[in-house]
């Protein structure tokens, strides 16, 4: 946190707030995409277990 005071006085609070925030839902993101593109494997799986 120490390290986004000079950042803050540089660019703006509102910048510094968009970064953080960005930063810390990257990782949500990349498990979404994940969860997306392993999704209709899931599916095919899944009917073939009804059938």
């Amino acid at each position: 946190m120490e390290q986004l005071l000079p950042y803050i006085s540089e660019v703006g609070f509102p910048i510094v707030v968009t970064l953080y925030l960005l930063h810390r839902i990257e990782a949500k993101l990349t498990t979404l995409n994940d969860s997306i593109q392993g999704l209709p494997a899931e599916l095919r799986e899944q009917l073939y277990m009804i059938k």
